[in-house]
């Protein structure tokens, strides 16, 4: 994929989302995404922040007030942003699918397997299936396997081989473990539940097993 292919899936991915939230009660909306600790209106909220973060001295005052955990530097601001946004929060995403800005902190790389796999955080909890575009999806889980921190997928995943059934893709090797590419991103992400059920291979035991 090109640059213009990126970002052309940001943007297309970020309106699945808004639409995704409009279809939604209140109450589907304060359920648990498959993100530990965040609401499906918190995933959705740190998307829409996405395009308007608040720039490296903001974040890193925010990461001195969090005693440098980052991770819940990202969920007190989307926190904080679905507060402010309310049912206002599809709009948001609307009005921000085809900007092209993105944190100091992060790459295009990252924010295109990061808007992929939260469209997942939220359409699975909600019991939905929303394709994931599979190329993008193949960008995504090679950019996570070649990456270190924070999903370490080629130390995590040692002594198995990961193989996409519906793309050009494998990593690693040693004992099996196969399914469609999307399951294989929300693997090396860290949403391994909601991954397994479409894995198959000799390895699967091992992750299922943690």
């Amino acid at each position: 994929m090109d640059l213009d292919e990126k970002w052309r899936t940001i943007s297309a991915q970020r309106l699945v989302l808004a639409d995704l939230l409009a279809g939604a009660s209140p109450a589907d909306l304060d359920r648990p995404s498959l993100c530990a600790r965040w609401r499906i209106r918190d995933v959705a909220a740190h998307v829409a922040l996405t395009p308007r973060s608040p720039g490296v001295a903001g974040i890193l005052v925010a990461a001195v007030r969090a005693r440098g955990d980052f991770d819940e530097v990202n969920r007190a601001m989307a926190v904080a942003h679905a507060e402010r946004l309310g049912p206002a929060l599809a709009d948001e995403l609307r009005a921000v699918a085809s900007s092209r800005r993105r944190p100091a902190i992060t790459t295009v790389d990252n924010l295109l397997f990061d808007t992929l796999v939260h469209v997942q955080d939220v359409a699975v909890p909600l019991g939905l299936e929303v394709a994931v575009p599979r190329e993008a999806a193949r960008e995504g889980a090679e950019r996570v396997w070649r990456m270190g921190w924070p999903f370490w997928a080629r130390r995590r995943f040692r002594g198995l081989e990961l193989s996409a059934t519906d793309t050009d893709w494998v990593r690693g090797r040693g004992a099996p473990v196969r399914g469609p590419v999307r399951d294989l991103l929300l693997l090396l992400t860290g949403r391994r539940d909601a991954a397994l059920p479409g894995l198959r291979g000799a390895g699967v035991p091992r992750i299922a097993a943690g």
